[in-house]
């Protein structure tokens, strides 16, 4: 079974947390084992999650069509800005 719209912009709701979390400093305890630039190519696997979920259109076959969605995607779009920014102030 396919799933919706509804659906697949849920799961993609773990990226948006994972975003804002990092950039608010709310998992800073959880990363302090990491080095930078290994949170700053999570922050991006996740920008480019997101990216590839709201390109999903009419012409792909086995996903919902997200762009021609009237659901509201505007935490998604802002979880990408805001991660793009993360690196770049991180890099």
């Amino acid at each position: 079974m396919a799933q919706t719209v509804a659906q697949v912009l849920a799961a993609a709701t773990d990226s948006v947390t994972l975003i804002n979390k990092i950039n608010d400093g709310s998992m800073d305890l959880v990363l302090a084992s990491m080095t930078q630039a290994k949170i700053n190519e999570m922050v991006q696997r996740n920008v480019d999650h997101l990216t590839t979920i709201l390109s999903y259109d009419s012409s792909m076959e086995g996903v919902p069509n997200i762009v021609d969605s009237s659901e509201d995607k505007s935490s998604y779009t802002t979880a990408i800005t805001t991660g793009n920014t993360y690196i770049s102030n991180n890099s």
